[in-house]
């Protein structure tokens, strides 16, 4: 209304009023065009997306299980001491590269040198007593002859106090005849009948003399035989009782070089908890070694996830620390024997009355390519993304 009054009072104004009229109504059709081509432009692109994302769900993920729940994960070396001392010497520091046999730790080993000594002492002593009793075998088989003689000797003792005492009878037999005759007087009688007593009283001593070197032959063999028991089918080295010597001079030696505490694999040192002039008990942690080398993912999926999964798939992994410029290529190595809620310190109840269901994760481990490890190393407990390759049929 405003505007055809204007278009009245003044001329030159209502014909500039009505120009601009007009250039309104001019532009109006191309402001139109363009919001079409724009609306047609931004439905392309959704039916893009669209398109997009109906052929990757169909094609490509349909043949795919991924998951954001993994981790780098490796068997962490525990470095612990197996002898008891003082530490002298540490010599490496927490993300040092250590090479298996390397030296991480010295103890004093002033005690362990010291019971080497001993052990070499009483294994000295015990190739000694071994000779010994070699030698005592000698001297029983001597003893055991000597008694053997006495027997022997005993028993010709016998045969001739046997034979004095035949003789005796018949010179008593003879004094006997003569003396009813009257030949001889009684008294030599009594001489004879002495001569026979005597005789007997010799054949009883002999019979002991000879019992007496029986026992003695026979204690003498029963002492050599205990003797060659100590020796018998072996040699100095290979008697028990030098064995066992040397096994604790052994034993001293190895606890002797385990003063060195040593790397047990290729790694990365981390939690060390050990300082110069600690005194460390056997068996007690002191560090770990990491063998980056040896590293492996666990992917946590879902139960829902895992039909169509199986060792030996081809995985793709990134981590968060070099990004998607780096690609891992992995393989199903295998499952755990539970989920993690089945091993927790406090399991789920699952048969109480108020059970809820909640979908598990299963832990998957994905062996990793050790040239792409040692390219781009991980360490223990980075995140990782996985996807599994399922079209992959093993």
């Amino acid at each position: 209304m405003e505007l055809v009054k204007d278009t009245a009072t003044d001329e030159n104004g209502v014909i500039s009023l009505r120009r601009e009229d007009d250039a309104q109504a001019n532009q109006a059709p191309p402001k139109e065009k363009r919001r079409k081509k724009l609306f047609l432009v931004f439905a392309g692109a959704l039916a893009l997306t669209a398109t997009s994302w109906w052929g990757w769900s169909t094609f490509i993920a349909a043949d795919t299980e991924t998951t954001e729940n993994a981790y780098a994960n490796v068997e962490v070396s525990q470095v612990t001491s197996l002898v008891s001392g003082p530490v002298k010497r540490v010599l490496v520091v927490n993300s040092q590269q250590v090479r298996s046999g390397d030296i991480l730790v010295k103890l004093d080993d002033t005690d362990l040198r010291l019971a080497v000594e001993q052990a070499e002492a009483a294994l000295g002593r015990a190739r000694r007593q071994v000779h010994q009793m070699v030698a005592n075998d000698e001297t029983l088989a001597g003893l055991e002859a000597a008694r053997a003689a006495d027997e022997a000797t005993a028993r010709a003792d016998l045969a001739r106090a046997q034979a004095d005492l035949d003789k005796a009878h018949l010179d008593d037999g003879r004094a006997q005849t003569l003396s009813v005759k009257g030949v001889i007087p009684v008294h030599r009688l009594d001489d004879t009948e002495t001569v026979v007593r005597q005789a007997q009283a010799a054949i009883s001593q002999a019979k002991a003399r000879i019992a007496a070197s029986e026992a003695g032959r026979a204690a003498a063999a029963g002492a050599r035989r205990a003797n060659q028991v100590l020796f018998e089918d072996t040699t100095v080295e290979t008697n028990p009782e030098v064995v066992a010597a040397q096994t604790k001079l052994d034993q001293a030696k190895v606890d002797l070089e385990r003063a060195m505490i040593r790397a047990p694999v290729d790694g990365i040192v981390d939690q060390r908890r050990v300082a110069v002039g600690q005194r460390i008990q056997a068996g007690t942690p002191i560090m770990a070694v990491v063998p980056l080398q040896d590293m492996y993912v666990d992917a946590n999926f879902k139960e829902v996830q895992l039909r169509r999964v199986k060792p030996g798939q081809p995985v793709h992994l990134v981590s968060d620390l070099y990004g998607t410029d780096v690609v891992y290529h992995g393989r199903v190595e295998g499952f755990a024997g539970g989920t993690g809620s089945a091993f927790a310190a406090i399991p789920a109840q699952n048969a109480t009355g108020n059970w809820i269901k909640v979908v598990q994760r299963l832990p998957v481990r994905i062996r990793l390519d050790p040239k792409e490890l040692n390219e781009h190393p991980l360490r223990v407990g980075l995140s990782m993304h996985a996807t599994i390759d399922l079209s992959e049929a093993h």
